[in-house]
């Protein structure tokens, strides 16, 4: 009966527990982390373009998306399965979007025009009102920092209800 409440109450931790998403252009960091369970994150690597990080409950794991498959493997026997048709429209992608919740976002740029620049002034300081930190610099420092954050009951509702 414990391990039953246990599995039970681990199963709404798991709907509820806050999922971050990080981005931050001048580090290269970036990740989405589910609080107190797992961690993925993008990293660079030096023998391949990029390494995917995973880190669940102290255990590491590394992939590497764009290695090549050995062909030395015995290929196995394709069967035809019917193919199901999942539809991801700009709908769901808009919606998804919109479920997210900015914590933070910091933007930092230079378009290497004067003129452009000179014109997003005043665009950039009439959002840093509304939204975030934005700023213009003449320097050619470019950088993007985005905290969002949102929860899985509200992506599974969302894939529910459309």
């Amino acid at each position: 009966m414990l391990l039953l409440t246990l599995l039970v109450l681990f199963g709404i931790y798991l709907l509820f527990a806050p999922l971050v998403l990080f981005m931050d252009t001048k580090d290269n960091t970036y990740f989405v982390k589910l609080k107190g369970l797992a961690k993925v994150s993008f990293e660079p690597d030096r023998m391949e373009l990029v390494k995917i990080k995973l880190r669940i409950a102290f255990m590491n794991f590394n992939f590497y998306p764009l290695r090549k498959k050995d062909s030395s493997k015995k290929e196995k026997i394709e069967r035809r399965k019917p193919k199901r048709k999942h539809k991801m429209g700009p709908k769901k992608i808009g919606a998804l979007l919109r479920s997210f919740r900015i914590k933070k976002l910091y933007l930092n740029v230079d378009t290497g025009d004067f003129i452009l620049n000179a014109k997003l002034y005043p665009i950039f300081q009439v959002l840093n009102y509304h939204i975030g930190k934005f700023k213009i610099n003449f320097q050619g420092n470019n950088r993007m920092v985005l905290v969002a954050s949102n929860r899985p009951i509200n992506i599974i509702k969302l894939f529910i209800n459309t």
